[in-house]
This record gives C-alpha cells, structure tokens and sequence, in this order.
C-alpha cells in the first residue's frame, strides 16, 4: 500500500498548522487507497544544518540526520503543510527538507498552505526546491486563506471548495506516487 506523510511544517508557538494538519489528516483517514502518517517537525528537532557534506553525497555523520532520513525515507509521498512566513515557507521546514536528498526522490509532493494569501507565495518556492530534489509535485493544491477559511481568523473553518481541493490533491498524490514506484525501484536496485 502506497504510505503518504502529512508533514506539518511550523513549529511555532500557538500555530494554525495543528488544525489544519488535523483537518488534512481527517480527510486522509477517510481513503482506502493509501496510508497516511502525520510527521510533525516539533517531534523532529534538527539543529541548524550541521552536516559536513552536502546531503546529494548521502554521507551522514549526525545521528539526528540518520533518524530523519530513517522517517522520511520510508514514504512514497508527502504532503506539505505549510504556513507563508515573509512571502516564503518556515525556515524549520526548509531546514528540514535540506537535510536529506536521496530519501525526496522519485516521490510525489502535494501542499496545504495557509495564510492571509492562502499560502502560495510559500509554494511556489517550495516548488522550486522539490524540483532540485527530484521530487514531483502535483499540480492540485488546497491553498487556506485566514480571509475566508478560518473564522475570526482564528478557527479553521474550510470553504466547501476546499474539500474538493484536498480530495483532487490527495488523488494526484497518490496516483504519481503509485506511478513513480518503478523509478524508485530501479534506483534502488
């Protein structure tokens, strides 16, 4: 069965991502298709990257960057939730991704991002990072605005649209996930 992680990329303070990455998370357990796993980075504590050698050489040194590897490494697909911080991602999230490379590709990437544009400034540049690790991104996207999906900007109350924007993005995920096996496989062997 193809195994998704809903990765949850804040860990600040009194964050919104816990609402939406459970509200994710709900929505995913309804499938049959594929497993889904919640993969918090507040239970990942990484320093500031602090290997030697870029991660595409696969030579980690850390014992924290071997556990991670060891839990990103196990999936076949992420989903990315991510607020917009500066018109970019969090820098834990982007710490996070840089510490691994191997373990990112031939795998399929969808987001949820949030914020007062809905997030998408974060995207487009996380986007840009998936593409260097070989990552596939799908085009389905649920991008949450505090304007118009969360009440009093403060509880996540999704537009029904959003429903069916999770759903396609779940779909393509899954699906690229699935298709991308082949390609993982070859590589490993």
């Amino acid at each position: 069965m193809t195994e998704i992680a809903i990765i949850v990329g804040s860990t600040r303070p009194g964050r919104y991502s816990d609402a939406v990455s459970q509200w994710v998370l709900d929505r995913a357990k309804e499938r049959t298709d594929a497993t889904f796993e919640l993969i918090d980075l507040a239970d990942h504590p990484l320093p500031h990257l602090d290997e030697p050698v870029p991660a595409s050489g696969g030579a980690y040194t850390h014992d924290h960057t071997k556990a991670w590897s060891r839990v990103i490494g196990r999936f076949d697909g992420y989903v990315f939730v991510t607020p917009e911080y500066n018109h970019s991602t969090t820098g834990v999230l982007k710490n996070a991704i840089d510490y691994l490379y191997a373990e990112w590709n031939d795998k399929a990437a969808g987001f949820v991002s949030y914020g007062v544009a809905g997030g998408t400034r974060a995207v487009e540049h996380l986007r840009l990072v998936a593409a260097e690790l070989r990552l596939a991104t799908v085009r389905s996207a649920v991008a949450l605005s505090f304007h118009h999906d969360f009440e009093e900007y403060v509880t996540l109350t999704p537009e029904p649209r959003q429903e069916a924007a999770l759903t396609d993005l779940f779909d393509d995920v899954v699906a690229w996930s699935g298709a991308l096996a082949p390609l993982r496989a070859t590589r490993a062997a």
